[in-house]
């Protein structure tokens, strides 16, 4: 086999595994859209938020320390002991969780019927205070992520694929996981949306808010509850990017990355966003690998923006968003 093809079949397959991750991001964006129509332009932080918190509680660390040894002259930094990778992740989802209820009640219920675009300037000062808050809370220096996920060059399919191709493909365990449990997301997030009565309740509110609310649905309850589960999916989000590049605070940028996803896949389509990250994923290697090198690389840092613009032009509700029809 060619060695151009061989290189390609790899880039692909770091494409595939790089959309991933970007799809993980887009999912929390979809999430809370399909539920009260609003651009949560804050997800990116949520992720910066939620890994910082989990590093936080898994190594001890004294919550505010530094305004704590600014205010009492103490030097006080951590508690001494440090968390089982399992019970730091329990905690942190328990206080994305709480986050959801304090998004609700001082946010969200006193925007109720208001324009969109006041909903996502909201999202926008929530999204500096949540950053603000997580530096003062837990500092702004770099840190590092380790909640036991594999990480490095996947031996089995480096020496498989040399005894196949005589070439062995660099494959990282890490983007192997993200994909696995990128996939169990998507399932089960699909399977809650068409069967649970939640689900039922969740796409009720997506249609119409008013008649949602006529036949007894629970509008706080659904929105407590669907950015919670954005603030589970932002966690995951955090915790691979996190232990790939370490928890900064250049973490909440991902959610760029994000924009282009959904403008492929469609605001409110929970396979879209999977489907829009696998394409730019993959379009961006691929574009990097064969035209890349003719116009002088770093192609990467602009293509998937530029893919989503054709897509605004040609077809603006994404592969598997609704079209919009508007009676004038």
């Amino acid at each position: 086999m060619p060695d151009q093809l061989l290189f390609a079949i790899e880039v692909t397959l770091n494409g595939l595994m790089a959309g991933v991750m970007y799809a993980l991001v887009a999912l929390g964006f979809v999430l809370i859209f399909k539920a009260s129509g609003i651009f949560n332009y804050a997800q990116g932080v949520m992720a910066l938020f939620a890994a910082l918190t989990l590093v936080g509680l898994q190594n001890g660390q004294v919550p505010f320390a530094h305004l704590i040894n600014a205010i009492f002259g103490t030097d006080v930094h951590h508690f001494g002991w440090h968390l089982p990778a399992f019970v730091a992740i329990i905690l942190t989802i328990g206080v994305m969780i709480l986050l959801a209820i304090i998004v609700e009640r001082y946010v969200l219920k006193h925007l109720v019927n208001q324009e969109p675009i006041i909903l996502f300037m909201a999202t926008i000062g929530l999204a500096y205070f949540m950053e603000g808050f997580g530096d003062m809370m837990w500092g702004s220096e770099i840190k590092k992520l380790d909640v036991g996920l594999p990480q490095g060059i996947s031996e089995s399919i480096d020496a498989t694929t040399y005894n196949w191709f005589g070439y062995g493909f660099f494959i990282d365990r890490l983007d192997i996981v993200a994909t696995v449990i990128a996939a169990l997301l998507v399932i089960s997030l699909t399977l809650f949306s068409q069967y649970s009565k939640q689900g039922r309740a969740l796409r009720a509110v997506a249609d119409d808010h008013q008649a949602a609310l006529s036949v007894g649905i629970s509008l706080r309850f659904i929105w407590v509850l669907v950015w919670s589960i954005a603030g589970f999916v932002a966690l995951v989000a955090g915790i691979m990017w996190g232990a790939k590049s370490g928890v900064q605070f250049s973490l909440s940028l991902i959610a760029l990355k994000a924009l282009p996803v959904l403008m492929l896949g469609g605001f409110t389509s929970i396979p879209g966003a999977i489907v829009g990250g696998l394409i730019i994923g993959v379009g961006e290697k691929l574009f990097e690998f064969a035209i890349g090198p003719m116009i002088g690389g770093a192609t990467e840092n602009w293509f998937a923006y530029v893919l989503a613009l054709l897509f605004l032009v040609f077809r603006p509700q994404g592969l598997f968003g609704e079209k919009i029809i508007e009676r004038v």
